[in-house]
């Protein structure tokens, strides 16, 4: 005969299994929406044939952030907020995410709020470096050039090539290259540790490989494989 388990065992038993977040927790939380719309605005951007990112510059990427509904407010000089992600390329294929967030700044001439879909490109690794940073200031960390769009890179002017990001912006279904020196990119570790249940920083997830590789996160790398090649 078994023995019946004491109620201060079955108690405990109870309350470690539900502090575990079930598959189902985690798919509905703010951080995985946010990998979910930053791999649909990726999608449907590299879908526009005549202007899409072009791929001689995708493929030699370092690293693609990726801030999806960012909002933006003002008269000619505006402030922005947003919240994305970040992944880094190594030998071995891409990062999972690091949680980012944007602050500060402007996007060119503007009028009224709006909400736009930001997509850096970074080149080399000096600007990668810059940019995962606990606080990096677009324009002055790192050369920031709008980017170019279109299947040929040769529209790319001298400028746009030696830049170490390349900015690009999507609102009301139009993309194009746009220019936001003086907005500020920090690290959410709040958000990486809610995601990844750990505080991790950003270099320990793209650089080290602490968060692993998340089935969450499979739809982005899945992403970041087919349209960087």
């Amino acid at each position: 005969m078994t023995r019946p388990i004491a109620p201060a065992a079955a108690l405990a038993a109870v309350l470690l299994f539900s502090s575990f977040p079930s598959a189902q927790d985690k798919q509905n939380t703010d951080e995985a929406k946010r990998v979910r719309d930053a791999t649909t605005v990726f999608g449907e951007i590299m879908g526009a044939a005549d202007k899409a990112i072009p791929s001689a510059i995708l493929g030699k990427a370092e690293g693609i952030a990726i801030f999806p509904d960012t909002v933006k407010a003002g008269f000619i000089v505006g402030g922005t907020r947003g919240r994305g992600i970040l992944s880094v390329r190594s030998a071995t294929g891409w990062s999972a995410p690091a949680f980012m967030t944007l602050t500060g700044g402007s996007f060119g001439l503007q009028i009224g709020g709006q909400a736009a879909d930001i997509i850096l490109v970074i080149n080399d690794r000096r600007g990668l470096e810059n940019l995962v940073r606990n606080q990096f200031k677009i324009g002055a960390d790192a050369s920031v050039a709008a980017g170019p769009v279109g299947r040929d890179a040769q529209a790319a002017t001298d400028i746009q090539l030696r830049a170490q990001i390349l900015s690009y912006s999507r609102a009301r279904g139009l993309f194009a290259g746009v220019t936001i020196n003086g907005s500020t990119i920090r690290q959410d570790v709040d958000a990486n540790e809610r995601f990844y249940g750990q505080r991790l920083g950003t270099k320990q997830i793209v650089f080290d490989g602490a968060a692993g590789s998340p089935d969450l996160v499979a739809p982005w790398l899945d992403a970041l494989v087919r349209y960087t090649k």
